[in-house]
């Protein structure tokens, strides 16, 4: 295997935020195509959380590999992506699987630092919400939850193929720019619909805004993130 491929074996190298000691919850965040860790890291202030339980952010950073549509260049990917249009996409569904487990190792050693599976939230933006959402609807113990932000489902056919009963009812907060140009609004309106018409809880919204995050919607999210740490 490639230097540059997931080694099933080690953990992704990732920053980490603790908002207090011994943290209760935690919540992996990938980021998009060609970016790494540090790309939210200046969420965190932001989310208006300060006075919850303790959360460990877990950025992780995805490895080096080419991506087909971009001419073969090497760069930070969850895996790579064949083709790309407006409304579609061609994805290596094998370089998935391998991000799906190198998340479900994260979610693990969580697990070895007494955070449960049921206290952890999966967050991701474009190709880190379609990990986030792969992983966490075919996770076999239940979440906490899954933020996905101008994002798409990459493989339906896997998620219906691989979904967990137990991670039927896990809620899902999903939001997308309606000027997106990149991941079209389409795209995330066919994941919600695919969600929505499986049975899944859904929280959508919408921003005014292109490919990216507005404060708005970083504020909605430590609301929505409050509520569900509230209810668990």
């Amino acid at each position: 295997m490639r230097d540059e491929e997931h080694r099933l074996d080690e953990l992704l190298p990732a920053i980490e935020i603790e908002t207090a000691a011994m943290p209760r919850f935690s919540v992996i965040w990938m980021h998009g195509l060609g970016a790494d860790g540090s790309d939210f890291e200046a969420v965190v202030p932001e989310l208006g959380l300060d006075d919850c339980s303790g959360i460990r952010f877990i950025f992780p950073h995805a490895p080096q590999i080419p991506v087909t549509c971009n001419g073969g260049y090497v760069m930070p990917a969850w895996y790579d992506i064949v083709s790309l249009d407006s409304s579609s996409r061609t994805v290596d569904v094998a370089g998935l699987l391998r991000s799906r487990q190198a998340i479900r190792r994260l979610i693990e050693q969580e697990n070895r630092r007494d955070v449960p599976c049921a206290r952890v939230f999966l967050a991701g933006f474009s190709q880190g919400g379609a990990v986030a959402y792969t992983t966490a609807l075919t996770h076999p113990e239940a979440l906490a939850g899954v933020i996905a932000l101008s994002t798409y489902l990459p493989a339906t056919q896997l998620i219906e193929e691989e979904a967990t009963a137990a991670n039927r009812a896990v809620p899902v907060f999903a939001a997308h720019g309606t000027e997106d140009d990149v991941v079209s609004p389409e795209l995330g309106i066919r994941a919600r619909d695919f969600l929505t018409g499986h049975g899944y809880r859904v929280e959508w919204h919408e921003y005014p805004m292109p490919h990216s995050v507005c404060l708005e919607e970083v504020q909605e999210i430590g609301r929505w993130l409050r509520r569900e740490m509230e209810a668990s």
